[in-house]
């Protein structure tokens, strides 16, 4: 089986019943849609460095006795794994493939109000990871920016159904 194979049977989980649809070649390579992807690729490699960052911290932190909390360590492994789940989504749609863009653009959107509730609950977390977690936040409306601009939205568009 080759890589592709494989991979589009990852999409087939992930896409659903949308796993097969893709946007014009014209729209996958028009410069804003290449820009804005170059920008969302850089904005999850700072997400990213930060989830690594956390877990340095954290790593540190318990190296030198101190106590770092089960919701510490927890949410250092989550964001670690939904990053790479957003460069899965985000790569796949560069590609052109529509499941992509909207796993990724539903994510970009939920994630900010999830992660901010969270760090508001008074000591669920120490204040240097509220501060990483506000930061991350911030990124990934960055991230939904870019996704929800007038030409993303045109380009991965549902297609007409065909009669």
């Amino acid at each position: 089986m080759s890589l592709e194979t494989f991979l589009l049977r990852v999409d087939r989980l992930a896409g659903g019943r949308g796993s097969g649809i893709m946007i014009s070649e014209d729209a996958r390579t028009h410069p804003k849609t290449v820009r804005a992807f170059r920008w969302i690729t850089w904005l999850l490699v700072a997400e990213l460095v930060i989830g690594v960052g956390a877990l340095v911290v954290a790593m540190l932190l318990a190296t030198n006795g101190e106590s770092v909390g089960f919701a510490v360590w927890m949410r250092t492994v989550v964001v670690l794994g939904m990053t790479v789940t957003l460069f899965y989504f985000a790569w796949r749609a560069k590609l052109g493939w529509r499941w992509g863009y909207q796993r990724l653009r539903l994510f970009a959107q939920i994630f900010p109000v999830i992660t901010l509730v969270m760090a508001a609950i008074p000591g669920l977390y120490p204040a240097w990871m509220v501060t990483e977690q506000i930061i991350f936040s911030l990124i990934m409306i960055g991230i939904a920016d870019f996704l929800t601009s007038d030409h993303m939205r045109e380009a991965y568009r549902k297609p007409a159904p065909t009669t």
